[in-house]
């Protein structure tokens, strides 16, 4: 009795066992299709996925598939899986560029990165100024949005993306002044001059083109660069005369270099312990 009662036990462990290890019925193309597209419609983009992603991969060639990879982007990005959404926008430019659809991949995969910008900042930044870390997702965003205006100009996304690029443009040239700010604090005047001049050459109509002037005329002038520090400043006086860096004669009021009393640990680590 013993022994039988082992023997029902273990063959009814192995028989659950098996249960639990039997894979999902294999469904034609058009059911994995369908599936997918009911799950989406009832906004359970993780379903959805699971069934999109089958279907690519058991018919990667078959009737449903380019529709399957560009229903793949929009799931993944609705299920919040941001650098998913975007190698699924890679793939569909890669194998349908000529696609009436690629320029909703285009859009897409900048509106991944940026979003993907803005999630790292407050996940892993949350207390520290967005403009003191370099923005990249924001740069590929930015080349994406560019991409999309250039090949589809009417496209039904382009004037969101144009708008996304003037904001993003402003957030590249805050990074720039943060950036040379910081060389001024650390009296790096040249590559301080060097980081202003890009903000007045590369993203004009910006915030920060202003303070970039006024950076520009104090470490020219410091520099002995006096050619140079009048030319920023009349174009620091044509283009903002209502500039706090003018007084009411308009004269100028240096304002952005600040010397500091530095230590030679300080110096030595450019300012890490200090």
């Amino acid at each position: 009795m013993r022994f039988l009662h082992r023997f029902t036990l273990t063959a009814t462990l192995l028989l659950l066992g098996a249960c639990a290890s039997t894979p999902d019925p294999e469904l034609t193309e058009k059911e994995y299709y369908d599936e997918a597209k009911a799950a989406i419609d009832a906004k359970n983009f993780s379903l959805a996925t699971k069934n999109l992603e089958a279907l690519e991969t058991r018919y990667p060639f078959g009737r449903y598939a380019e529709q399957a990879q560009l229903d793949l982007i929009y799931a993944r990005y609705n299920n919040i899986n941001l650098e998913g959404a975007r190698a699924a926008a890679d793939r569909f430019i890669r194998l349908h560029p000529q696609s009436p659809h690629a320029d909703y991949a285009y859009y897409i995969r900048g509106i991944a990165s940026y979003n993907l910008d803005i999630g790292l900042a407050s996940q892993y930044f949350p207390a520290v100024d967005v403009t003191s870390r370099d923005p990249g997702e924001m740069r590929r965003a930015f080349d994406d949005f560019s991409q999309l205006l250039t090949r589809y100009p009417n496209s039904n996304y382009a004037a969101d993306a144009e708008q996304r690029m003037v904001e993003i443009r402003n957030r590249l040239s805050e990074y720039e002044l943060h950036a040379a700010r910081y060389y001024l604090k650390r009296e790096a005047y040249i590559a301080a001059a060097n980081r202003a001049s890009h903000i007045v050459k590369n993203f004009p109509n910006t915030s920060a083109v202003e303070p970039a002037l006024t950076i520009m005329v104090e470490t020219y002038r410091l520099l002995g660069m006096s050619s140079q520090a009048d030319d920023a400043l009349d174009v620091l006086a044509a283009n903002f005369p209502d500039s706090e860096s003018f007084d009411k004669s308009m004269r100028f009021k240096p304002s952005e270099i600040q010397k500091q009393q530095r230590s030679l640990l300080g110096v030595v680590t450019f300012g890490l312990f200090e």
